[in-house]
């Protein structure tokens, strides 16, 4: 490298000095050629080799090259080296469709503001470079059943606990529970409060847009950046789980599906705010409900077993949907596996039975539409409403949480809608499955949390939240 920067300097210099013995004035015009020339050495060079010889010195060194004249800084900051550099050196280790998604959609915080499709418009050393020196975040993906949490500079989470009401008792105050619960994530990642910003999702609640559940969500909402400030967190972002998940899939509009732990939400999202006006369907199934309704299955077939751990390991493992259930009741579905410090497990028909009272509710003792009826439900709604001319924006549908990794979800969700929904609004309909499985909606909050211009508008701080400004905060 260092023989390099010399060639380039001794180029550009001999280009100097030629010019300054020469008896005429130079002129604007000359001046604008000496400028667009790399120097005798390498104008001989074609372009698409020098850019080659630029990725293979690295982002430190080509912006060294960029200092030595304005010719070499124009091709130094050329969009396509950086893409490059953004996709394979280390410190950028998210996937570059990813970072393009989130520099595109996500980089001016709430409101979502779109910057132009085209990658020239926007400059991606630029991005590089502050990308480089944004502050490392907590995340914590404050999930309804376990919660998942992480440092935003590593490639996954950290680790995973119980959810809220897990910590401290539960007749205490909210403030002392939620004061223990993120006193016992700070103490596990072994980081102070103090040092780091935080991103923190917050599991969908209050679902209503009457008065009373914007008052719920408001109270919950300060008793957790009252906690956080106390504990002297500098800075706080606190996004909806279902809207983190969304933006995992690389999406600021759609409906995303979240099988909770015990009620599964079907959220309608348009430019990366929850429509509550359109309305969110719930329903009274979620992962407990098929975890107790496997171990009903497993109990009639004389199948013995030690505890719920056991029964939610084979429904992990072994557990799937049908993509039609009644051909499915034909089959040898026989499946077997070792629960480890347990012993073997050997499952038939229980295994695509369990996934199967998403769609029949009834069979499992549960009186509640099907989750096809509740996502063609909200559909329906999206469609009346007419919040926007694109009538596709709903069209997309995203699933999240654990128990939506079951294998065959998404095709047989996908399968169930189009034979529930008119012609025209099953149209270019698509179900995309959990983008980064049980864990997506702590990687939506990391494509937040590495975005160049974090923590921007994104976060709250304490003197904004004293104050009691009206600090752009998504819920």
């Amino acid at each position: 490298m260092a023989t390099l920067l010399r060639k380039v300097w001794e180029s550009v210099s001999t280009r100097s000095s030629s010019t300054s013995h020469s008896p005429l004035q130079l002129t604007s015009s000359s001046a604008t050629s000496s400028d667009s020339s790399l120097g005798p050495c390498f104008d001989s060079i074609p372009l698409d080799i020098l850019l080659q010889i630029l990725r293979l010195v690295g982002p430190k060194d080509a912006i060294k090259l960029g200092c030595v004249s304005r010719a070499w800084r124009s091709l130094v900051s050329d969009n396509l080296l950086w893409i490059y550099f953004l996709q394979y050196y280390e410190g950028h280790d998210d996937p570059w469709d990813s970072v393009f998604f989130a520099e595109l959609n996500l980089r001016s915080g709430y409101p979502l503001q779109t910057f132009p499709s085209r990658t020239g418009e926007l400059s991606f050393m630029r991005i590089y470079g502050q990308r480089a020196q944004v502050p490392g975040s907590v995340i914590i993906d404050g999930g309804s059943g376990y919660c998942k949490f992480g440092w935003s500079k590593y490639a996954c989470l950290s680790g995973r606990s119980a959810t809220f009401l897990e910590f401290g008792n539960i007749e205490s105050p909210m403030y002392a529970r939620l004061r223990h619960f993120f006193g016992t994530i700070y103490s596990r990642m072994q980081v102070k409060p103090s040092t780091q910003p935080i991103v923190l999702s917050i599991p969908i609640c209050h679902y209503d847009d009457t008065d009373s559940a914007k008052a719920s969500r408001r109270q919950l909402k300060d008793a957790i950046h009252t906690v956080l400030f106390d504990m002297n967190v500098p800075a706080v972002c606190a996004v909806n789980q279902a809207t983190l998940a969304l933006f995992a899939a690389r999406r600021t509009s759609g409906i995303v599906v979240n099988i909770g732990f015990q009620v599964t939400s079907v959220v309608p999202i348009l430019n990366g705010k929850v429509t509550r006006k359109v309305g969110v369907e719930v329903i009274g199934l979620g992962a407990l409900k098929l975890t107790g309704y496997l171990k009903e299955l497993m109990q009639q077939n004389n199948i013995n077993f030690e505890s719920l751990y056991t029964v939610r390991t084979l429904k992990e493992n072994l557990c799937y949907v049908a993509a039609d259930y009644k051909t499915e009741l034909l089959k040898d579905t026989r499946a077997s596996m070792e629960v480890p410090a347990v012993g073997w497990f050997t499952l038939s028909k229980e295994r695509f039975q369990t996934g199967e009272i998403l769609f029949q509710p009834r069979i499992g003792g549960v009186c509640a539409m099907g989750l096809h009826q509740a996502v063609a439900l909200c559909m329906d709604h999206c469609h009346a409403a007419e919040l926007t001319c694109d009538d596709t924006w709903f069209k997309t549908i995203v699933l999240s949480g654990g128990t939506a990794c079951l294998p065959g979800l998404a095709e047989r969700l996908e399968k169930e809608l189009h034979e529930t929904l008119s012609p025209s609004l099953a149209n270019g309909l698509r179900v995309i499955p959990p983008p980064h499985g049980p864990d997506t909606a702590w990687f939506g909050a990391k494509f937040i949390s590495n975005l160049s211009t974090f923590p921007g508008t994104w976060c709250i701080r304490k003197k904004q939240f004293r104050r009691k400004s009206r600090a752009n905060i998504m819920w």
